[in-house]
């Protein structure tokens, strides 16, 4: 092979997370999950100009595992413009898997319509592909579903740990055959890539915890990071990452990562997709980073302040809040709580053009009650008064101070 395969590897899509959107008048749809929609179509744009020889989806399509028809035909039309680019793998995710094995996965129709130039990977195989550079071979490990990989092994007896580490022993066998297939099909100098979804051991996790379903196998580095790949394409987790980055001697293991931001637990991630320059025993690659949504959480203290209210809309103002979906927690004093206005911040907030208000969460300091040794029906509004400034800490001067202005009040002193 003269001149290096391009192939694209993503992940993670998920369409259907419509947290902090609302619904677009135009379109029925959440604008959150406009904005997946939108960063899949910028990837295919940039696919289209790059050329692309190959593309790989390393699993996970939806947010559920029974998407609605808008959402299946918003995925379709982007499947049918890459796969009009390139030979396209989609990989199956658990997100993507039914509850009742009996049920066809989200992603299956592809399959059953035979659309051509894509290959719905249901199960462990390698396929030999054509491209316009040349001839490609690919491996395929979806997610492991239990039931099946430990079909022909009797568990009776087996703990729970015991059953997973069967299980993660023969996941391991089916990859290292995976390779060996790989080696059987492929000539000399032809690239070999391999995709999967899994959690792999060593991955640095993200958000993702809170949406995934079931108990989570994880595979040994070792078993993927196998020099019979050229390139191991992996989903499931979010946070892009490569697992080999310190060694030059294995093939780049490498989380994609999501498109788009779930949650705030992601607020910090970079997003995007992986673009590879493949070559057998000289791949590289690099990431492309999206135009995820951003997500920002502001954090004010007021307690010392005597005007919550301007600190808060100060802090905003030194940010750069358009477009972006934000958060903002306030930490006040009781005093500050009373003092704070919340639609001038509601208001600011709206005015800076965010995308989303996410929420406004205050956090109120409360000192520890001071016992008051008698009823407090049995004390008068001024003494009520002088406990609660002992409460506070407020120094033996300005309490006396308030105190006397307090009388003044209470007596109808008018000085």
């Amino acid at each position: 092979m003269s001149e290096a395969l391009r192939a694209l590897h993503f992940a993670d899509v998920h369409i259907g997370m419509e947290n902090y959107g609302k619904t677009d008048r135009e379109t029925g749809v959440s604008s959150r999950v406009h904005d997946f929609l939108q960063r899949m179509d910028d990837m295919v744009d940039f696919a289209a100009q790059g050329d692309v020889d190959l593309v790989i989806f390393a699993g996970d399509a939806f947010r559920s595992r029974s998407p609605n028809p808008t959402y299946q035909r918003e995925f379709a039309a982007r499947m049918r413009a890459l796969s009009q680019l390139a030979p396209t793998v989609l990989l199956v995710g658990n997100h993507d898997l039914p509850v009742n094995a009996a049920k066809a996965s989200t992603i299956e129709i592809y399959a059953t319509l035979d659309v051509p130039n894509i290959w719905v990977a249901q199960d462990y195989s390698v396929r030999r592909i054509a491209t316009r550079r040349g001839d490609v071979v690919v491996g395929a490990a979806p997610y492991p579903i239990r039931a099946r990989l430990l079909a022909d092994v009797s568990v009776r007896g087996l703990t729970i740990a015991e059953q997973d580490a069967r299980l993660v022993e023969i996941l391991h066998e089916r990859l290292d055959a995976l390779a060996e297939e790989a080696d059987a099909i492929a000539d000399d100098d032809t690239p070999r890539i391999l995709t999967g979804h899994f959690s792999v051991s060593g991955a640095v996790w993200g958000s993702e915890r809170s949406v995934m379903l079931g108990r989570d196998v994880v595979v040994d580095l070792d078993a993927l990071a196998d020099p019979r790949w050229d390139y191991v394409a992996l989903g499931h987790i979010h946070k892009h990452q490569n697992l080999t980055h310190r060694s030059t001697q294995l093939p780049p293991v490498v989380y994609s990562g999501s498109l788009e931001r779930i949650d705030f637990g992601e607020e910090g991630d970079v997003k995007g997709f992986c673009w590879i320059e493949l070559a057998r025993g000289a791949t590289t690659w690099r990431f492309e980073r999206s135009a995820a949504r951003k997500l920002l959480t502001l954090r004010v203290d007021c307690r010392d302040s005597s005007d919550p209210t301007a600190l808060v809309l100060a802090t905003l103002a030194e940010h750069k809040l358009e477009d972006a979906v934000v958060r903002l927690v306030i930490r006040l004093s009781p005093e500050g709580e009373t003092l704070l206005k919340d639609a001038a911040v509601i208001e600011r907030l709206r005015n800076t053009g965010v995308f989303h208000i996410a929420g406004i969460r205050k956090e109120v300091e409360r000192g520890d009650r001071v016992r008051l040794d008698v009823s407090p029906e049995g004390l008068s509004p001024l003494e009520l008064l002088e406990r609660y400034f002992e409460s506070r800490d407020v120094d033996a001067a300005r309490r006396a101070a308030l105190l006397e202005l307090a009388r003044g009040i209470v007596e109808g002193d008018d000085r």
